[in-house]
């Protein structure tokens, strides 16, 4: 498939497409790029875009200004945020009653376009609407909560990689309703302006716990790794955690504010640059356990540290593959000398980190959410 539309493809006689942004800030840079995309190259549809805070409307209003054909609509039950211009993660008002009131208006769009899961409660609950919903992915790898019965109320699944839509069709799912896009994040262009994070330059480590605790580091270890980390000076180090994180161990907030002064450390728990990709990318060294973000980080590779706090066999399972891309370690004695030896140890990993990512992510230079847009507009015409 081509990375954009072909000539004349945008000729779709006009309509109206839905986008919505009411969940997580983070869910916005896997999707905005496919607006962006859609709004060049098809200028005969409206898109409208749903938001559910004035965060996310402060956000999408400083990058749709030169895109005529984008309107920014306010959800049912729409709430105002106290400094939303600071991008930061909003609390978010009840999804499944601004869901119920949305219905009438998404009812008049030709699609609706969604990146997670709780927005297909509407055609898994009204199958006449089932055609018009299409699901974009948000992150890669093989975390994915991929037999949650709502993706089958998707009229369209947009999957990163060739790999990822196999993991549906052996799941029965139509291959007619399973396209392989490219990593539609890539594609993102509105970070976070880069600063200089540290006096001191050093080594970057950014460790980056799981948000649920049966998969996470943190519950087990991360106050340990947080001391560990604050206590050294070979490093610099950036705790940014998931949003998801600071939301089910709040505590994670205070327990970072106690390092948050040290020189060669840099917390954020609630901009936008923990989700835009601003942090990844200033990373040298990747610590985590089993983050999707881990796949994102090797789409340029870098050294890894996996931490074990479960001592699992995750050779055993079918979903720590990303493990093979860095050291893994099961003690915690065993962890600072993982860190320093990991640029050292980064020869061994490399290739497959490369082959790991190009499988896990597909595309990933940025032609992603032009492809999305190709197959929005093939759709539209059938």
């Amino acid at each position: 498939m081509a990375g954009g539309l072909s000539s004349g493809a945008g000729r779709i006689s006009g309509g109206r497409v839905a986008f919505l942004f009411l969940g997580e800030t983070l869910l916005i840079p896997h999707l905005w790029p496919i607006v962006e995309a859609l709004a060049a190259e098809a200028s005969d549809l409206t898109l409208d875009c749903w938001v559910s805070t004035s965060v996310h409307e402060a956000l999408l209003s400083r990058w749709s200004a030169t895109l005529p054909n984008v309107r920014l609509r306010r959800a049912p039950g729409f709430r105002h945020v106290a400094d939303a211009q600071s991008g930061r993660n909003p609390p978010l008002p009840a999804k499944l009653p601004m869901l119920v009131r949305l219905v009438p208006h998404l009812v008049a769009a030709r699609l609706v376009i969604c990146a997670e899961q709780t927005s297909l409660w509407i055609p898994a609950l009204l199958p006449f609407l089932k055609r018009r919903f299409v699901k974009t992915s948000h992150g890669a790898g093989s975390m994915s909560a991929r037999d949650d019965p709502r993706r089958r109320a998707a009229g369209l699944m947009l999957v990163p990689s060739e790999l990822e839509r196999t993991t549906y069709l052996l799941r029965g799912f139509p291959p007619d309703r399973v396209r392989a896009t490219g990593y539609v994040k890539a594609a993102f262009r509105h970070h976070t302006p880069a600063q200089a994070l540290f006096a001191e330059q050093r080594p970057t480590i950014l460790y980056a716990p799981h948000w649920q605790e049966h998969r996470s580091s943190w519950w087990l270890w991360g106050r340990q790794i947080v001391a560990m980390l604050a206590a050294q000076d070979r490093f610099n180090v950036i705790f940014a955690p998931h949003q998801r994180l600071v939301e089910t161990a709040p505590a994670v907030v205070e327990v970072l504010a106690r390092v948050a002064h040290l020189p060669h450390v840099h917390v954020d728990t609630e901009s936008f640059a923990m989700v835009d990709g601003s942090y990844l990318a200033a990373a040298n060294i990747y610590l985590g356990d089993t983050s999707s973000q881990v796949v994102e980080f090797l789409a340029r590779p870098r050294s890894c540290v996996f931490v074990n706090a479960q001592a699992i066999d995750w050779q055993a399972t079918d979903d720590h593959g990303f493990w093979a891309c860095g050291d893994v370690v099961s003690d915690l004695n065993d962890l600072m000398p993982a860190l320093e030896a990991a640029d050292e140890r980064q020869s061994v990993y490399r290739q497959r980190q490369i082959e790991f990512a190009t499988t896990a992510l597909g595309e990933a230079s940025g032609l992603a959410a032009g492809r999305c847009a190709e197959e929005i507009v093939d759709l539209l015409r059938r």
